[in-house]
């Protein structure tokens, strides 16, 4: 192995497969056409610097790891070093059919094989204040997911102690919250059940108070310079206010890589899947691909927008016509609301009511 490596990669390309862990990184090089070397090692970036330097001096690099739980950390060391790297989305690496064992080794040398061949899709990576920014509106989102969490432990609690027919049935909001945190507090219960109802709702109240930081420094998020001429721009559209803006273009960040509707809207996995051969053909559900987050904030401002966008209702009217479905119609009107928006994006031109783009 080691006078083949020697022979191939003088001077040569070579082609790296990293299989990304917590503790331990699985390298497969390949070159020409054939796997020249295997490794194992620490997931540390200098232990695996090192083994480039070491092994394939003078050698053009090339690297693809799949993203992970570690995001693009990797990417932005390998590239401030001058190594070609490549992020790959994990559910679009390929492989064999009768493929039927999975190991970090076996994913390696598959990544290898796959960039060597170009037989691969490329994550984009935003940069690094993108990244950081955006970490604030995911944080938003956790903290809400808390939340539900907690009024939905609250309510069972009172269900299981039968104390939830002295409270108002259906949905309860932040009033409803309050109220009842007051009437337990006077009620005939045990001194253990006070403590315990003490306790989730001072949680649930610090809940809300830290998401509500968290909204005022989105919000000056919003009105910086970086953000606020596309922030302004999709406030334009029917249905979309400050804040949802904002999350929308962390998100989407750079739209200029979708040359086409489809691909952004293949991005959104907002298109319907498809398992069609030969004269059949069968399309089912959405694919659902992407930040399932943003498909959520896009139906939600397309309810609303349609009601002021003529273009928009006849979409959703035309649909539930020819499907029977109001589900359907409003996933349909949410890819178009998407790739209008994305049309005021690219072109920075204010949203128009009714204008077909």
């Amino acid at each position: 192995m080691n006078n083949l490596m020697n022979y191939i990669v003088k001077n040569k390309e070579i082609f790296i497969g990293l299989e990304d862990s917590k503790k331990t990184w699985k390298v497969c090089v390949r070159s020409e056409k054939v796997t020249i070397h295997e490794a194992s090692m620490p997931a540390d970036y200098e232990v695996l610097r090192n083994y480039f330097n070491n092994k394939f001096p003078e050698c053009r690099i090339h690297v693809m790891y799949e993203a992970g739980f570690r995001g693009f950390e990797l990417h932005d060391k390998l590239k401030s070093d001058g190594y070609d790297c490549i992020v790959t989305p994990p559910h679009t690496v390929t492989q064999e059919k009768t493929q039927r064992q999975k190991n970090d080794r076996i994913d390696c040398r598959r990544l290898a094989k796959n960039l060597e061949s170009g037989d691969y899709h490329v994550c984009h990576v935003p940069d690094r204040k993108l990244r950081e920014d955006r970490q604030i509106s995911r944080l938003h989102e956790q903290l809400q997911r808390d939340i539900t969490r907690e009024c939905n432990r609250i309510r069972r609690i009172l269900e299981f102690h039968g104390l939830d027919h002295q409270f108002q049935s259906g949905t309860w909001y932040r009033t409803h919250y309050k109220k009842a945190y007051e009437r337990i507090s006077k009620m005939d219960i045990s001194s253990s059940l006070k403590f315990d109802f003490n306790i989730m709702f001072n949680e649930l109240f610090y809940l809300w108070e830290l998401q509500k930081q968290v909204r005022k420094e989105i919000i000056i998020l919003a009105k910086s310079e970086a953000y606020k001429e596309d922030v302004d721009l999709l406030k334009s559209a029917p249905g979309i206010g400050i804040l949802t803006a904002i999350r929308l273009v962390l998100e989407w960040g750079d739209l200029d890589r979708f040359h086409r509707k489809a691909e952004f809207s293949s991005f959104l996995g907002l298109i319907p899947s498809e398992y069609s051969s030969g004269e059949t053909e069968r399309k089912g559900h959405i694919t659902k691909q992407g930040n399932r987050l943003v498909r959520s904030w896009l139906t939600e401002c397309s309810w609303r927008a349609l009601k002021y966008d003529p273009v928009l209702f006849e979409k959703f009217n035309a649909v539930v016509r020819s499907s029977g479905s109001r589900k359907k119609a409003i996933v349909a009107v949410a890819r178009k609301l998407a790739n209008r928006l994305r049309f005021v994006l690219i072109h920075k031109t204010p949203y128009t009511i009714g204008l077909v783009h």
